[in-house]
């Protein structure tokens, strides 16, 4: 059985369970030319998640389309309160991580 260092010893459930719940997600928009918005999602640890997995998940449950760029999902269109919903039910994040960030 390997002893994952990060954890001290921990089973793997449960240090997916605490990466999840210290990590700080940050979301916002931003708005691309000719006037398009994009939702962006960033601070998820690429180690702890599959991007490409977590961003093809959402795009279909929000029927939007998106990529994963610099360590960050794009997803298009303002779905921020759908997507925070859906980190917290499925994925066990909690609220209080989840930040959105205005634009100025």
């Amino acid at each position: 059985m390997k002893i994952d260092s990060l954890c001290g010893g921990l089973p793997p459930e449960l240090c997916e369970q605490l990466e999840t719940e210290e990590q700080v997600v940050k979301i916002k928009l931003e708005r691309r030319k000719i006037g398009k918005i994009v939702t962006v999602i960033e601070g998820l640890d690429s180690k702890s998640f599959d991007l490409k997995k977590l961003a093809s998940k959402l795009k279909s449950k929000l029927a939007a389309g998106g990529t994963v760029k610099k360590g960050r999902i794009e997803i298009q269109g303002d779905h921020r309160s759908k997507i925070k919903q859906i980190l917290i039910e499925e994925f066990g994040f909690r609220p209080e991580n989840i930040v959105f960030i205005e634009e100025t």
